[in-house]
C-alpha cells in the first residue's frame, strides 16, 4: 500500500509537470541531458556497446557524437512523454503532422474496405506521440498494443495516456484475441516492432544493425491471421518538438508472401531509418540480451 501511495503521488506530480509549456520543459530537458550523460552516465556502457556493435565502420569519435545527440534527445523524449498526460488534440496534431496531404486518407481508404490495418513502429522518435497521432486518423476501432509495466499505478497512467484520443490499449499477449473480436470490421492497430522477446519464446533471428537479433513474429502472425494490410510508421524529427509521419505500405496481401518476409521487411525499414538519423532510436535499451547460440 505504501508503494502504491508513493506511485500515486508520483503520477500526480508528473501530471502537474505536464501542464508546463513546452519551452520550459525543454529547459528542464537540457538540464536532464547533463545529468544523464555527464553526471550519472545513465546506461552509458549499454549505449556505447550498442553503437559499437551497430556501427563498427564508424570511428569512436563519430559514435561519441551520436551518443551525445541521443542523450540530448532522450531528455526531450522524457519531457514530451510527460506532456502527453495533458496535451490537447490540436497541439498534438500541430507537433506530429502527416508528411504528405494524403497520408491519413490512404489509411482511411484501407479501412473503408473493411480491412484490418497493422502499423509497425519502432522505438524511434516519440513513439508514444506516434500512437496518439494514429488514434486521431479515424473513428474506427483503434488498438494500441503495449507491454504492461510492473507498477500497477504507472501502468494505469500509461493506459489512460494512450487512450486519450480514442485508442484502446491492449496488452501484447491479448492482441490476437482482441483482433479476433473485430474480424470483419475495419480496425487500426499500432505495434512497436523492436521489442526484445523473452528467451523462451524466441522463434526467429534476423540481421539487424550488423548483428543477429531476436525478433517478435507477432506482426507477421497477426497479418496472416487477419489478412491485414501491413504498413510502417515512418517518423521524422523536423525540428525540436516537431515531427512528421508517413504510412508506408509493406503489403496488402500478407498470405502471398513467404515465411518471415513481412518480419524482414519491417525490420529492414526500421534499420534504414536508424542509419539515416541514429540519435532518435532507443540506444539505452538492452536490445541484444542473447544471441542465437544462447537460445
Amino acid at each position: 500500500m505504501i508503494i502504491k501511495g508513493l506511485s500515486r503521488i508520483g503520477v500526480f506530480f508528473l501530471y502537474l509537470l505536464s501542464l508546463l509549456p513546452f519551452w520550459l520543459l525543454y529547459i528542464i530537458s537540457d538540464v536532464l541531458y547533463i545529468i544523464l550523460y555527464y553526471i550519472i552516465g545513465y546506461r552509458r556502457a549499454v549505449v556505447d556497446e550498442n553503437l559499437s556493435n551497430s556501427f563498427p565502420e564508424k570511428t569512436a569519435e563519430e559514435r561519441k557524437v551520436i551518443a551525445k545527440k541521443y542523450y540530448r534527445y532522450l531528455g526531450d523524449l522524457i519531457m514530451e512523454t510527460f506532456k502527453m498526460l495533458s496535451i490537447s488534440k490540436e497541439e498534438s496534431r500541430r507537433r506530429f503532422s502527416p508528411a504528405k496531404p494524403d497520408t491519413d486518407q490512404r489509411v482511411r481508404d484501407h479501412l473503408a474496405q473493411d480491412r484490418t490495418v497493422l502499423v509497425a513502429a519502432g522505438h524511434y522518435g516519440n513513439w508514444e506521440l506516434s500512437a496518439l497521432s494514429c488514434s486521431m486518423i479515424t473513428d474506427k476501432d483503434r488498438i494500441v498494443v503495449y507491454k504492461p509495466l510492473a507498477d500497477e499505478v504507472f501502468d494505469d497512467m500509461f493506459k489512460k495516456m494512450r487512450s486519450r484520443f480514442g485508442g484502446t490499449p491492449v496488452a501484447m499477449k491479448d492482441t490476437l484475441r482482441k483482433l479476433a473480436t473485430l474480424r470483419g470490421k475495419p480496425s487500426l492497430t499500432v505495434l512497436v516492432s523492436d521489442q526484445t522477446p523473452v528467451r523462451e519464446t524466441v522463434q526467429y533471428f534476423t540481421q539487424f544493425l550488423n548483428q543477429p537479433t531476436a525478433i517478435f513474429l507477432g506482426i507477421e502472425k497477426l497479418a496472416n491471421a487477419m489478412n491485414a494490410v501491413v504498413g510502417f510508421w515512418d517518423v521524422r524529427c523536423v525540428k525540436r518538438g516537431y515531427y512528421t509521419y508517413e504510412f508506408v505500405v509493406l503489403t496488402t496481401e500478407p498470405k502471398q508472401l513467404a515465411e518471415y518476409e513481412i518480419t524482414n521487411m519491417h525490420v529492414a525499414y526500421l534499420e534504414q531509418m536508424i542509419k539515416a538519423e541514429p540519435q532518435y532510436w532507443l540506444w539505452s535499451h538492452k536490445r541484444w540480451k542473447f544471441k542465437p547460440e544462447h537460445v
